[in-house]
């Protein structure tokens, strides 16, 4: 699919600026179907984050205020700094010029990450992890025994609950890449490239990560956490989980 000019704008990434953002308003610029046959809407400006660099993508609604369009969003992918929105029509009243301004709905791993290291873990790579909100689970590289994996499901569900007890500030910033790795507790993952500024998510006093999109603005808004479930498996540790809010 080629783009007209009006198009070719990079998409305004809000969560860079806000990243407790779960709601805004963006004008609409166009919608067509792909060559894989999905449905596409392209906006000025978004607050979901496309898949990429271990993270998942999110998820939400793009409506218009008068109720006559809904598109529920499936799946987000940049290309070319140019967000791409893909899903389906829940209602489509309108016609594609009587849209115009839309508004955005974000439908809300890290603290895991804090826990995997607190309770022994720390062989487990989260710098390969990826976070599901639609599992949920978190995804390591690394192995976990399975003599070890009952007890360390416990030992992670009240380390996480215990830090959601202490609570802490919710922060990101773009950083030098030095600079992010003593943030990170020495060094950052892989997908990283060395030079870069990426944006590092610290929850409370504990060692950041990078990380886009959105999140709580205090680890207490979490109130409890749940973990499921370990799998271990051709070198991947699965710690599924659910949270409250």
């Amino acid at each position: 699919m080629e783009l007209t000019d009006k198009h070719r704008n990079p998409t305004k990434l809000e969560y860079y600026e806000d990243m407790w953002k779960l709601q805004s308003k963006a004008t609409f610029l166009s919608s067509f179907t792909t060559d894989d046959g999905r449905i596409a809407l392209i906006l000025d400006s978004t607050i979901f984050h496309p898949q990429g660099g271990g993270q998942p993508c999110d998820t939400g609604v793009i409506a218009h205020s008068s109720g006559g369009f809904k598109f529920v969003v499936q799946d987000v992918r940049s290309k070319d700094k140019i967000v791409w929105h893909y899903g389906f029509f829940e209602k489509s009243d309108l016609s594609m010029d009587e849209v115009g301004e839309v508004l955005l709905l974000h439908s809300a791993g890290h603290l895991l990450d804090i826990c995997i290291k607190n309770v022994g873990l720390g062989h487990l790579d989260p710098g390969k992890g990826y976070h599901f909100p639609d599992g949920p689970y978190v995804e390591y590289k690394g192995k976990v025994s399975q003599d070890d994996l009952q007890s360390k499901q416990s030992e992670l569900e009240i380390e996480a609950n215990a830090l959601i007890a202490k609570g802490g500030k919710v922060s990101a910033a773009i950083l030098p890449y030095d600079e992010a790795s003593e943030v990170c507790g020495g060094c950052l993952p892989g997908y990283i490239p060395e030079g870069s500024t990426p944006r590092i998510l610290k929850l409370g006093d504990n060692p950041g990560c990078p990380c886009g999109g959105t999140h709580v603005s205090d680890i207490s808004e979490i109130l409890c956490l749940k973990v499921s479930q370990i799998r271990t498996k051709k070198g991947l540790t699965k710690v599924f989980y659910n949270v409250g809010s």
